[in-house]
């Protein structure tokens, strides 16, 4: 339930359990559609009665509420794309084009377009040469023939030539600049398994800026710096996840887990992947899925829905729908056996265990919110309560029920990191212990009112403030396929009983649909193959 409540970004893998990026998700509202929240509005009327929705002929979904008490307006623009739209061998393209669009259009970023295009075109072609050209060289034994290397570098010099021409029309940063010169805040995007999200909040006489410059980069993107931000990009992948211990621990974990299902790869790609992505492929996946038909835009604030709607109208109701999508998705086979995982890393060991269930939509999945509550949502919780407080085996532990996303069946998962001289055994053992504990015991209905009362507390704080609201209607849109669906989901928890979770946990907590993923600390290891060799460690 945590997991939907509080936004979680998994860097650009946003950004995935500790990789980056992601995708907010929170469980729901306490109001029935019946149900006033005069300590969330300013006025009477419930959220059904205050959501206004209009639908552009594009396929473009609109979704608003009036909030006069600032005269502020935030606004969150989600796309249901994501890593799972991706194709092989084009793993990352999703959140390297989330990068790409702050490059900006044909209008901002750029001091001449016209004459910067052509430049972007060449750029473009020779760069895809070179690269291939030294990818074919790098496979022949010789490193090719002295004709073939003086063509490589030829191209390397012509591409330096094209880099250094380019660079004298782009306007870095243009994009947010402007909307700091306007009073723009939070100006931010992230990118998930499930959704691509653009956020930013300014005052409400601003609508009619906005409106220009995202109409624009919905439409006519423009991918300046191309090399320069895939660079950018493996950095990131470095610092995210190849040098970072939970990093490579959740990548390894989540692969492991995954065998056809795209919520196996790394939101932010394969490094291969990424440094082979070309400006055509990626200009083509833009176009294939980043149409109006894929996105909603949800603005709470200071303003008149009638002239947001015309607004709206006039600059995004130009942009053509993207093609229906053919693509259909993997569906992950059932796991016949427990799989378990070793990342060897020079840092303090943790545990990550998971567990296949359902996605969104499935009257199971409200069940493991609950579960995923009483196990570790506070001090009071089971798993916070024993494993740290009383046994003292854990120096943290934590659960999501929606790792790594919730469109498609995903997985339970409890992280552990144990308080030395303890181990990541003694710590699994005594979670599977917890874990049959909810097998057995029927959960009191004390800790069943305590998961309403907190999820209550929860929806307020998060639904308090405009840009709250606004990624709530917008995520359950683009994932529920109806923004309703949050007004459902409060009740459908409240209705989990004890009997629910006992069922639950005995069909889906057992070792057969378990991945287990241990981080081990490398010197430890080493130390132990040493003495069991009979030598002296060093």
């Amino acid at each position: 339930m945590k997991s939907r409540l509080k936004p979680r970004f998994r860097l650009s893998q946003d950004l995935a359990g500790n990789q980056g990026t992601v995708v907010a998700s929170c469980v729901g509202l306490l109001l029935s559609l019946s149900l006033n929240l005069d300590s969330v509005f300013a006025a009477s009327p419930s959220l059904a009665d205050r959501v206004i929705e209009h639908k552009l002929a594009n396929g473009l979904t609109v979704l608003m509420v009036e909030r006069h008490q600032t005269p502020v307006v935030s606004i969150n623009i989600t796309f249901a794309v994501g890593g799972i739209n991706e194709q092989v061998g084009q793993t990352g393209i999703a959140h390297f084009y989330e990068h790409m669009a702050f490059k900006g259009t044909r209008t901002v970023g750029t001091r001449d377009y016209e004459k910067e295009r052509p430049i972007l075109d060449e750029l473009a072609v020779v760069g895809t040469e070179l690269e291939q050209r030294q990818r074919e060289l790098a496979a022949k034994s010789g490193g090719g023939t002295a004709e073939e290397q003086a063509a490589v570098a030829s191209l390397q010099k012509r591409f330096a030539e094209l880099q250094a021409q380019a660079s004298q029309y782009v306007v870095g940063n243009e994009l947010a600049l402007l909307y700091q010169r306007h009073g723009g805040v939070g100006f931010n995007a992230s990118t998930g398994k499930d959704l691509t999200r653009y956020t930013i909040s300014l005052p409400a006489n601003r609508l009619p800026l906005w409106a220009a410059i995202e109409s624009d980069r919905m439409a006519h993107p423009v991918f300046r710096e191309f090399y320069k931000e895939r660079g950018v990009v493996m950095e990131e992948r470095r610092l995210r996840n190849d040098d970072s211990p939970s990093g490579l621990l959740f990548e390894t974990f989540t692969s492991a887990a995954f065998r056809a299902h795209g919520y196996g790869v790394p939101t932010i790609g394969w490094e291969s992947d990424i440094l082979s992505l070309t400006p055509a492929e990626t200009e083509t996946f833009f176009k294939a899925h980043y149409g109006p038909n894929r996105a909603t835009i949800a603005l709470v604030g200071d303003f008149d829905s009638k002239d947001v709607i015309a607004l709206i109208e006039q600059t995004f109701g130009k942009i053509p729908a993207s093609p229906p999508s053919s693509a259909r998705m993997p569906v992950e086979p059932e796991q016949r056996g427990e799989r378990r995982v070793e990342v060897e890393f020079d840092a303090e060991p943790s545990l990550v265990i998971g567990y296949h269930k359902p996605g969104l939509g499935h009257p199971d999945d409200d069940v493991f919110d609950v579960i995923d509550a009483i196990l570790s949502d506070g001090l009071t919780s089971r798993l916070h309560r024993k494993l740290v407080r009383e046994q003292r085996l854990a120096a943290s532990v934590g659960s999501d029920a929606n790792h790594p996303g919730v469109r498609a069946p995903n997985l339970f998962i409890i992280t552990a990191s144990p308080l030395a001289p303890h181990t990541t055994a003694e710590l699994e053992t005594a979670i599977y212990e917890e874990l049959d504990r909810l097998k057995r015991e029927p959960v009191s209905s004390q800790e069943l009112e305590r998961v309403i009362n907190n999820l209550d507390a929860d929806m307020v704080r998060a639904l308090r403030s405009n840009s709250g609201l606004a990624s709530q209607l917008a995520m359950y849109q683009a994932v529920a396929g109806d923004w309703r669906y949050v007004l459902q989901s409060r009740d459908k928890v409240a209705a989990v009983t004890a009997t629910d979770v006992q069922r639950v946990a005995a069909r889906y907590f057992t070792k057969s649909n378990r991945t287990v993923g241990v981080l081990v600390k490398k010197s430890q290891d080493k130390a132990v193959a040493s003495a069991l060799s009979g030598e002296v460690a060093p």
